[in-house]
């Protein structure tokens, strides 16, 4: 009779398992013209839990390229996987144009759905409403510690490049006001440039053709010493080839990653075994930027932002789904980040909004500088004074 009630037990035990572990989270990423590391953060999460149509757990879709013109598709698109009765969370990375809304429609007929965002394009307030979480590389945070960064490293100018759509996003704009202060707090020069917007009639060729252009004459003009720093993914490429052979500082990029501009810069190829493999990506970027004569002035964050978010994002839903993570605590957040970057440090605040109020749900998170032929600068470590924080509140 024992036997007979411990197998009873087992299969109740077993069947338990099997149905806490019966559901999807669907990952929306750009596509690999516009985001990969996004979209092979979602690729890592398919490798470990399987593609939902074949059994598995995740559901991965991609939205346009022209998301700004297509975001009644975006919106679509989003919102179709609630479609889906086992869907228990959405992640989207980057949050792009029409995330709010589609996170709106998802609630109305889904409120069991957690949805999570990352990189925001839209307004934190109007984002946070809507999603139960969203996570935003530290604005406030790195517009100091770039600059600190920068002035550790020996620059003693420090410019700025952008265009007015991105100086749109509060958070964006809300760095530049915080790196302008600390650039003349810590005795720097302080430049703000403008440049092209490659989703604009220009195109994307035509705004790296500006950098391409630019950056000897800036060095001319405001020395070798100037530190660089662009909004914009498009404009890192250029920017770092231009740096690597003339002179000058790149700290981290805006979205950091060793494949961000660094490959297509100094002409780095990565085999199939090398791509997902951060620790081999970042050496063998290193040795070509030490080669390139960049060491101890370039530099990224060890893994990539994009991908750890993607994958960071969907580990910890599926952890608070079954039980194991708190939705909102800090502490479980960075655990799951650390599942995806070993080795590197992370920190990280609340975001506070225009009317002084911590958002629980919208955190800030940063991870430790790495330069080139130096390593890891312990910029986690360091305390951002607390003025900064109030810059653009």
């Amino acid at each position: 009779m024992k036997k007979i009630l411990l197998v009873l037990v087992f299969i109740l035990v077993l069947s338990f398992s099997v149905m806490a572990e019966n559901f999807h989270i669907g990952i929306v990423t750009g596509t690999v013209s516009q985001s990969e590391d996004d979209l092979r953060g979602a690729e890592e999460m398919i490798r470990r839990y399987g593609d939902s149509s074949e059994g598995g757990m995740i559901t991965h879709i991609t939205y346009p390229d022209n998301f700004m013109q297509e975001m009644e598709t975006t919106i679509i698109q989003i919102v179709a996987l609630a479609d889906d009765p086992m869907m228990k969370a959405v992640v989207v990375n980057q949050a792009v144009p029409g995330t709010v809304e589609a996170f709106r429609r998802i609630r109305e007929v889904r409120p069991d759905i957690l949805l999570l965002a990352g990189t925001p394009h839209e307004d934190p307030d109007m984002l946070s409403d809507e999603a139960d979480l969203t996570l935003y590389p530290d604005a406030v945070a790195r517009g100091y510690l770039i600059v600190k960064a920068a002035q550790e490293l020996g620059a003693n100018t420090f410019m700025h490049i952008s265009f007015p759509r991105h100086m749109s996003y509060e958070m964006l704009s809300r760095r530049r006001d915080i790196m302008r202060e600390t650039a003349n707090d810590l005795g720097l020069n302080y430049v703000d440039m403008g440049s092209p917007d490659p989703v604009s009639d220009i195109g994307v060729a035509g705004a790296q053709q500006f950098i391409l252009e630019k950056v000897p004459a800036w060095l001319e003009q405001y020395g070798e010493k100037t530190a660089f720093f662009c909004t914009n993914d498009a404009h890192t490429e250029p920017l770092l080839k231009r740096i690597a052979e003339l002179g000058g500082y790149f700290i981290e990029a805006d979205l950091p990653s060793p494949t961000m501009g660094y490959p297509g810069a100094l002409g780095v190829e990565f085999s199939n075994e090398e791509k997902g493999n951060w620790p081999k990506i970042l050496d063998k970027v290193e040795k070509k930027v030490i080669q390139a004569g960049g060491s101890g002035r370039m530099g990224t964050w060890a893994y990539s932002f994009g991908f750890s978010t993607s994958a960071a994002l969907a580990e910890h839903a599926k952890n608070v789904i079954e039980g194991n993570s708190e939705l909102l605590d800090m502490e479980d957040i960075m655990s799951a980040y650390e599942e995806f970057t070993p080795g590197a440090g992370w920190n990280g605040s609340l975001y506070v909004d225009a009317d002084g109020i911590e958002r629980e749900n919208f955190m800030l998170i940063y991870q430790d500088t790495y330069i080139f032929g130096k390593g890891y600068l312990g910029m986690t470590d360091l305390e951002v004074p607390a003025k900064y924080f109030e810059i653009g509140q």
